[in-house]
């Protein structure tokens, strides 16, 4: 489904993606890991077009992403941001909506908001949530409207991005099981980067390890601790020894 070959790219004198290769297979769960700095919020935003490589290629069903119709090609594609990124000024249902009030693929407004309704109602949220602001609920809680928003036009592939960040250890189980449990249910790709071994063990068909701009190691979650790579090794552990220099 999603295809990078030999892609590089430069930012000043900051080389972040020196021949990326990477394939992810249509309706897996495929998990990027790798320190911070090492690319892979790049490697997303490459994939998504809102980045441009120096080269290489990307295609996504077989389609190049910089040749493609951005609304069209935009509009297969479901996000959840790290933070979750919700609009403050707007009520949790147009959170959730948002790209179904606007665009090509908006809906009647009454329609749009049983669609933020049901999807809320998958994250575990009650249907009394959808009147509220963001900033009356609980972190938990706005990741699940964000995770509400990604699958809320039922995208072919979704993203995420440090899907766990700055939540205690419980409700970031919660999040990894909707994740996994959603993604399954759909059927749809997915592509997620983070640093949380937990969430990467709960989400993921198949593991990415990323250093130096490179993809060091790929492989099934079930073989990662037997990779006897040590990239993939040294990142598992957490240890200050090995190829992995540790930024002072």
């Amino acid at each position: 489904m999603i295809r990078l070959e030999n892609v590089h790219k430069t930012f000043g004198d900051n080389q972040v993606l020196r021949g990326f290769d990477l394939e992810i297979t249509r309706g897996t769960s495929m998990v990027i890991i790798g320190g911070s700095g090492t690319g892979k919020s790049v490697s997303l935003k490459c994939v998504l077009g809102l980045i441009t490589p120096d080269s290489g290629k990307i295609l996504v069903d077989g389609q190049d992403v910089t040749k493609a119709d951005r609304d069209a090609f935009l509009a297969r594609f479901g996000m959840l941001f790290q933070g979750a990124a919700l609009f403050d000024s707007l009520p949790v249902w147009q959170n959730v909506a948002f790209r179904l009030l606007r665009g090509s693929l908006a809906r009647p407004r009454d329609e749009a908001r049983e669609i933020a309704i049901e999807k809320l109602r998958r994250v575990g949220l009650k249907a009394d949530v959808a009147d509220r602001f963001p900033a009356e609920l609980s972190g938990g809680m706005q990741k699940r409207v964000g995770l509400a928003r990604a699958i809320a036009a039922d995208p072919e592939i979704i993203f995420f991005d440090e899907p766990t960040t700055g939540l205690d250890p419980i409700m970031s189980g919660v999040i990894n099981d909707l994740i996994r449990e959603i993604v399954v249910e759909m059927g749809a790709t997915a592509m997620t980067i983070t640093h949380d071994m937990t969430s990467v063990r709960a989400i993921a068909d198949n593991v990415a390890m990323l250093h130096g701009g490179k993809i060091r190691w790929t492989g099934p979650v079930a073989e990662m601790d037997a990779s006897g790579d040590p990239y993939v090794e040294q990142f598992i552990s957490g240890s200050a020894e090995g190829p992995i220099e540790a930024v002072r």
